[in-house]
């Protein structure tokens, strides 16, 4: 169906009856609690490995998007890797959920949520040619930046090896 006739449709089974009324609505669907459990990361950072922590080796800049329903990462390393996350809560399932895709071809999707003061997400994670691996990645608060770690295990969770350790410092 065209958009014109989608438009007409709606208006018809009163779902949308004013512009105003439809922004309204869709910015107060996503004001609990739940969906504001990740606003932490929001910002624009400098990224540093935190075992150098005197180089920038990424910029990221996060932000709340879709009336404050999704939060949108654009990573952009040094090297030449461009990645972008669009994370949300999942109301339905109860879960927040991250989408993760780079320039390389890489996609990631992940679930999970708030475990104490972290955000913990957990997926496979798959690549041509190599195993699939199990992936947990976290985020927390660390003064006045945030702090991630991922984690990768090639035996189902069993045991865990270090992927990456970064830390997100407000971009000066």
């Amino acid at each position: 169906m065209r958009w014109p006739c989608r438009l007409l449709l709606f208006v018809l089974l009163g779902v949308v009856a004013s512009p105003l009324l439809a922004a309204e609505h869709a910015s107060s669907v996503c004001s609990a609690p739940a969906y504001r459990q990740f606003d932490f990361f929001v910002g624009d950072w400098d990224t540093y490995d935190v075992q150098a922590q005197d180089k920038v080796v990424a910029r990221n800049t996060v932000k709340v998007i879709l009336d404050g329903c999704v939060i949108h990462e654009d990573y952009r390393q040094n090297d030449g890797l461009h990645g972008e996350s669009y994370s949300l809560y999942d109301a339905a399932r109860k879960v927040w959920h991250q989408s993760w895709v780079t320039n390389r071809g890489d996609l990631l999707l992940l679930d999970g949520g708030m475990q104490g003061d972290r955000m913990v997400f957990k997926g496979i994670e798959r690549k041509a040619g190599k195993p699939d691996a199990l992936v947990r990645v976290a985020w927390y608060r660390q003064g006045d930046g945030v702090r991630e770690t991922a984690e990768r295990s090639l035996d189902g969770g069993k045991t865990w090896k270090p992927g990456f350790d970064i830390l997100f410092k407000p971009h000066k």
